[in-house]
C-alpha cells in the first residue's frame, strides 16, 4: 500500500467478505467506512469492535447514495478507494421465479454499481486517481441452477468493470473485479447441506475460502502493486473453474 494517506468505503462491509475486506485494508493502513442496511446490532458491534465507521443507506436507491456518500466523504474524506461488495440473493428454479425475487437481486447486485460507482468516479478523475475494485462470483462465469438472477448480475458486473477500466484507464483510475469461490460467510450458510456438499466436491481444494483471504486480495488490488492492474477478473475459488 502507498505511504499516503488513502480513504476507503466498502459496501454490504459489516460482516462475510466486506468485514474482511474493510479490515485488511484497514490493517494497511487505508482509512475505511463500511456501509450496510438493515445490520442492527451486528452493525454497532462492527463498528465498536474495529473503530471503523458504519453508515446505514439502501445501495439499490439511488438518491439514498447520493447523501449517505456525502455523509461518508464528509467523514473521512474524498473516497480513493470503492469496493462494491453489497448482494444479495433470492435463489430459485427460474421456472418458479417470481419477477420481485429477479428485480431485486438486480437491483442490488448490479444497479448498485452506478448508484454507488457514480458518486466517487467524478473525484477520482479530477484527483487523477482511484481503486475500484467490484465483488463478482465465480458463478458469474461457471453458472449455478437456481442462480439465475444471481449469475445474471455478477456476469453484468464483470462487463461493467471491463467497460469501465477503458474509460477510467487514461485517469489512473484502475477498475478490477474479484470472482470468489464459495467462503465461510452467512450468505454460504444458508445453502442447504447437501447442496453445499456436492459444491466442495469440485473445488480441487475441497473447503470453503476463509473471508481473510478473499480481503487479501482485495488489499493487493488497492494497493500501488496492483498498478498495472485493470478491467481483470481475478478469480479466488479453490480451483472451481480454471482457465
Amino acid at each position: 500500500m502507498s505511504t499516503d494517506q488513502r480513504t476507503a468505503l466498502i459496501t454490504g462491509g459489516i460482516q462475510g467478505l466486506g468485514a474482511a475486506a474493510a479490515r485488511a485494508l484497514a490493517g494497511a493502513g487505508v482509512v475505511v467506512a463500511v456501509g450496510h442496511l438493515r445490520g442492527g446490532e451486528r452493525a454497532e458491534q462492527f463498528g465498536r469492535e474495529t473503530g471503523i465507521p458504519v453508515f446505514e443507506w439502501d445501495v439499490s436507491d439511488y438518491e439514498a447514495c447520493v447523501g449517505a456518500i456525502s455523509d461518508v466523504e464528509a467523514a473521512i474524506g474524498p473516497i480513493d478507494i470503492l469496493v462494491n461488495n453489497a448482494g444479495v440473493n433470492r435463489d430459485g428454479m427460474f421456472h418458479d421465479m417470481d419477477r420481485d425475487d429477479w428485480d431485486a437481486v438486480l437491483r442490488v447486485d448490479l444497479g448498485s454499481m452506478f448508484n454507488v460507482t457514480r458518486q466517487v468516479i467524478g473525484g477520482m478523475r479530477e484527483r487523477g486517481f482511484g481503486r475500484i475494485i467490484n465483488i463478482s462470483s465465480v458463478n458469474a462465469a461457471k453458472g449455478q441452477a437456481g442462480q439465475t438472477n444471481y449469475c445474471a448480475a455478477k456476469a453484468g458486473v464483470e462487463g461493467f468493470t471491463r467497460a469501465l477500466a477503458r474509460e477510467s484507464a487514461g485517469k489512473g483510475i484502475t477498475v478490477n473485479a474479484l470472482a470468489p469461490g464459495y467462503a465461510d460467510t452467512p450468505m454460504v450458510d444458508s445453502v442447504p447441506d447437501d447442496i453445499l456438499t456436492g459444491i466442495l466436491e469440485d473445488v480441487p481444494l475441497a473447503r470453503l475460502a476463509d473471508p481473510t483471504e478473499i480481503g487479501r486480495c482485495v488489499r493487493f488490488l488497492a494497493s500501488d502493486d496492483a498498478g498495472f492492474i485493470t478491467g481483470a477478473t481475478l478469480p479466488v475459488n479453490g480451483g472451481l473453474r480454471m482457465g
